[in-house]
């Protein structure tokens, strides 16, 4: 009784000896272990073979193309929505060489369809100085531009082109943004035409802009926004444009680094409001020379602790929440004597870029 373990043992062992040495040598046991492996397949999925001089190759393919999630039919939909209204713009400048000869150069940046009548937004920092402006539509169809005005004060211009079934972008509202709420870019970084990028709001914060101009309640975004996005829309998601992508925080780098900034699109919407009515924006200003005031002289004639304001760009900034003509009340003092003085905020018109235009 004691011997039939042993053999049985014997017994596998001499088959697994014949198996090794001789079927398996002989490749006559592949197929079976082929069989062996592919037995299951993945859920809606199949096997499809391919032969040639390297062998055979089994692929395993989706039997059909799944469905898209909630969050990629949303990302779909904004970019259909907002995809033709956006625009690519090139502007010409020339410059001179050594031998004061004349080299023209080209910059690119974004912008967005206001009405069909060919009205287009952008920044006014892309079309600055160029002598001919183009817009590219989502068609790849090109037209001359004309840049009817700008307000450098807040980085915008309005062009025009004649073009026909054009497709104006929604405009939404940008009070009541919040951070953490999902956004869009949609533009042409670096000439790549078509380019949307998503993120989240990081933060509602006052910045200077390009031209050290303040920009209030700007909208901070970490979507990718690179050269090239300047001048088009940042957009909620639903498609509608809360802002105009118009700067980022690269440290010198020339691309993105997560830290992205747009004009908000009421403020657009004020200088739109004030190029329709006058051709230029009516900048309030309250016609005063201003002279810093520190600390230590504050603390002397006794200034009451309030909105802090220590520098021009901080008057700016204020004035920046009125209108030319409003009535405010500026509280100021002669020697000791405190006094409250209500004025009408005047006009800056020379600050403003006037009616023109430039192609």
């Amino acid at each position: 009784m004691k011997l039939r373990p042993v053999l049985l043992v014997l017994v596998l062992l001499s088959g697994f000896y014949y198996l090794t040495t001789h079927v398996g040598s002989t490749g006559a046991l592949a197929p079976w272990l082929h069989r062996a492996l592919h037995t299951a397949e993945p859920a809606g999925a199949n096997t499809a073979s391919m032969s040639g001089p390297l062998g055979t190759f089994d692929l395993t393919q989706a039997s059909a193309s799944p469905a898209f999630d909630t969050e990629e039919q949303q990302n779909i939909g904004v970019y259909k929505k907002a995809l033709s209204s956006v625009v690519n713009i090139t502007s010409t400048a020339v410059a001179f060489d050594f031998f004061y000869g004349r080299v023209p150069q080209q910059g690119q940046g974004s912008g967005f369809i206001l009405d069909k009548q060919g009205m287009i937004l952008t920044n006014n920092h892309v079309i600055d100085n160029a002598q001919r402006v183009e817009v590219t539509l989502s068609d790849k169809h090109k037209y001359k531009a004309t840049v009817l005005t700008v307000d450098k004060n807040h980085d915008l211009a309005l062009l025009k082109i004649d073009a026909p079934n054009l497709t104006p972008a929604t405009l939404s509202d940008s009070r009541g943004l919040t951070v953490g709420q999902r956004v869009y870019a949609i533009g042409n970084p670096f000439g790549l035409s078509g380019t949307m990028t998503r993120g989240i709001i990081s933060a509602i914060r006052s910045i200077m802009g390009p031209q050290g101009n303040p920009i209030e309640d700007a909208i901070q975004t970490d979507a990718a926004v690179n050269p090239g996005n300047s001048g088009g829309p940042l957009l909620n998601s639903r498609g509608e444009v809360i802002g105009i992508t118009t700067l980022i925080a690269n440290n010198g780098a020339d691309q993105s680094s997560g830290i992205g900034f747009a004009i908000p699109i009421n403020t657009a919407k004020a200088v739109l409001d004030d190029f329709a009515k006058y051709g230029y924006v009516r900048r309030p200003s309250l016609d005063i020379v201003t002279l810093p005031v520190g600390p230590d002289i504050a603390e002397q004639i006794g200034l009451p602790a309030g909105q802090e304001i220590t520098s021009p760009q901080d008057l700016s900034a204020v004035m920046n929440t009125h209108r030319a003509g409003d009535d405010v009340t500026v509280t100021i003092f002669r020697g000791r004597k405190k006094m409250d003085v209500r004025v009408k905020l005047g006009d800056a018109k020379n600050q403003q870029g006037q009616l023109g235009q430039r192609t």
